[in-house]
């Protein structure tokens, strides 16, 4: 899948990728619940399915072990930044990176925040 293809991730499918990307692969359902326990509990039939959902739409592969489903990111966490940071850009600023500049100005960025941005800049990290 290209970043033009990529499907911004519901909130609820996102927090289970967020989880897969921080695991090593492959993750089981089972890992992922327990990851959930404390902040957002679901239910096993939930999490299967918003499981089943992300590998339809290209997140994730499926891979069976006996009875155990074991599933591997396809698109890393950088790539899904990268396109939602793109379609946010384009949807709120029109693409103008000036105007994003701006707007973080306005918001009241800390000059410590400024400070980091332009040493990132300055490095060619960004």
């Amino acid at each position: 899948m290209n970043k033009k293809e990529m499907k911004r991730l519901p909130e609820s499918e996102l927090e289970i990728m967020q989880i897969i990307w921080k695991e090593t692969a492959p993750v089981s359902r089972i890992t992922v619940e327990n990851a959930l326990r404390n902040d957002h509990p679901l239910a096993p039939t939930t999490i299967l399915t918003l499981l089943t959902r992300l590998c339809e739409k290209g997140f994730l592969s499926l891979k069976k072990d006996g009875r155990t489903n074991l599933y591997e990111p396809l698109i890393t966490e950088k790539e899904y930044l990268a396109a939602e940071s793109r379609l946010f850009l384009d949807r709120l600023f029109h693409g103008s990176v000036a105007g994003f500049a701006t707007a973080l100005c306005d918001s009241g960025i800390k000059k410590e925040e400024l400070e980091e941005l332009r040493q990132l800049l300055e490095k060619g990290e960004l």
